[in-house]
């Protein structure tokens, strides 16, 4: 889906108070994001995303009457136009600050004190997406490193399913980082709704840690994002596997964009090369 049918659907969906051409593009990928007055509008790429998109709304409605701050919607019922699924979202205020690790903290505090909603939210599926990126990676990525990519990825989900937690399970976010909040005049809010899950409140945790070790995340950032939640995952012996199972999703996320981007294929290379050599202090570069 690109813009010019996006536009076609946004204008068709007529939610706006305004011409569709008139609104702002704020993102381009699974989802069409635009932005127009105190509105936001979402265009799903196909309808395989309805069901997710209609759970997103859901998610919001529950979070709002449970008092957690979160992006609202405008509208609580999906729209299926010309079979993509629209969402229409309240804007959020422009940000006053970049949200920091601390930020996220406070905010998964509140979730993870919430009891599970009255609808179903699916697990957390880390691993589910590994075989359709090695699939759209094809032979450009070397076959031994996606047979090493597969053959980790089924032990991971072998021994994440055996873990002893040491929260209570429940809702979780599903994806914890700072940019899926939003830190505007009256705090921090969560955005980016399509995650959330019900399974090992430790998936919220972990993400940060890799982001310590991997992604160049300063310890203090880190350090202050544990003190803010109150316990720091490293301490459970469980981390190790939720990390490796993040840490071959993030591998394999990376291969789908090898045909078409030589940066990927060696970032791709960069990353199975540590996992081989089981090096965690190798530097990783989001992509």
């Amino acid at each position: 889906m690109d813009e010019a049918r996006a536009r076609e659907v946004l204008a068709a969906a007529g939610v706006l108070p305004g011409p569709a051409r008139e609104a702002r593009l704020l993102a381009l990928g699974e989802n069409a994001v635009f932005a127009a007055g105190d509105l936001v509008v979402k265009v799903g790429r196909d309808a395989e995303l309805l069901d997710r998109a209609r759970r997103e709304l859901a998610v919001a409605v529950w979070l709002e009457e449970a008092g957690v701050p979160a992006v609202r919607a405008a509208d609580p019922t999906a729209l299926v136009v010309d079979g993509h699924p629209v969402t229409v979202w309240r804007r959020l205020p422009d940000p006053v600050r970049p949200a920091e690790p601390r930020d996220v903290a406070v905010l998964l505090r509140l979730v993870h004190e919430l009891p599970s909603p009255s609808f179903g939210l699916p697990p957390r599926e880390l691993l589910g997406g590994v075989e359709r990126w090695l699939r759209l990676a094809g032979d450009v990525i070397d076959p031994a490193d996606a047979a090493y990519l597969r053959e980790r990825r089924d032990g991971f989900a072998s021994a994440a399913a055996a873990l002893t937690p040491h929260l209570t399970p429940g809702p979780i976010h599903g994806d914890a980082l700072p940019r899926n909040v939003h830190v505007g005049p009256e705090g921090p809010v969560l955005v980016d709704l399509e995650t959330f899950s019900a399974d090992l409140r430790e998936h919220d945790l972990v993400v940060l840690a890799l982001s310590r070790d991997r992604y160049g995340l300063p310890a203090e950032a880190y350090d202050a994002f544990t003190a803010t939640y109150g316990w720091d995952v490293r301490e459970w012996d469980g981390c190790a596997v939720l990390r490796g199972a993040r840490e071959t999703a993030s591998c394999a996320w990376v291969a789908q964009h090898a045909p078409s981007n030589p940066k990927a294929l060696a970032e791709f290379e960069r990353r199975v090369a540590s996992l081989r050599e089981g090096d965690p202090t190798v530097r990783w570069y989001p992509f």
